[in-house]
């Protein structure tokens, strides 16, 4: 291999573990999210909202040098995949955080009024079905494994069934029609909403593995935008 190549395939490897901290984040921004909704804790949902800058700029970082790979080194074949993955995957990822913030905000209205202890369950495991796939999604890519992806549209119909019990509970607790218990209801059904995107652009993610190892489109199991 050439010098130059090598540095090539060097500099690739580093923008894998840049997708890879960028997940990461995703994933804390769901575990910390997640903890200030349940806990109204309203400092800790600003901290947040501001740690959303750093998913924004690490994409930005990351699509700058996947645009410099494709100008400098014009890949071909798994290489030139790989970059086109990137591009649209990251896009998966920042989106995550989006939604986190979301959540926060949402907090920030349902304040201060406790929420049912069915909704705090569900919405806890809707965080744990979040992270399980955002995992998985991170391994199919990291491991260029297509048969992870596969795993990935089964796991994602538990956070639709959490998603329909969510609503379920809205509806049984739903007793008045008062302006505040209207607006309380549709902050919740949103938050479960929040969630099943979150699942949906891990899945996303995931899906586009197979084209990047294999260079054939599979089946298509990605979620609705």
């Amino acid at each position: 291999m050439t010098e130059t190549r090598k540095l090539f395939h060097d500099e690739l490897a580093e923008l894998a573990e840049d997708v890879a901290r960028l997940a990461a984040l995703a994933g804390e921004a769901i575990q910390s999210g997640t903890a200030a909704f349940l806990a109204e804790d309203l400092p800790a949902t600003e901290v947040v909202i501001a740690g959303d800058r750093k998913l924004d700029e690490l994409t930005h970082s990351i699509e700058k040098h996947t645009y410099l790979l494709l100008a400098r080194q014009q890949p071909m074949a798994v290489d030139l995949r790989m970059l086109v993955t990137v591009l649209r995957g990251v896009h998966e990822l920042e989106r995550i955080g989006d939604y986190m913030v979301n959540v926060a905000k949402a907090a920030r209205r349902l304040y201060p009024q406790p929420l049912d202890p069915r909704v705090r369950g569900l919405i806890d495991r809707m965080r744990g079905q979040a992270l399980e796939q955002l995992k998985l999604a991170v391994a199919c890519f990291t491991e260029r494994d297509p048969a992870k992806a596969a795993a990935l549209a089964d796991m994602d119909d538990v956070m639709d069934d959490l998603q329909k019990e969510l609503f379920r509970v809205i509806f049984s607790t739903f007793e008045h029609s008062d302006e505040v218990s209207v607006q309380r209801a549709v902050q919740v059904a949103l938050v479960g909403r929040y969630f099943e995107r979150i699942a949906d652009h891990a899945v996303n993610f995931g899906a586009r593995v197979p084209y990047m190892v294999t260079g054939e489109f599979p089946e298509d199991h990605t979620a609705a935008s």
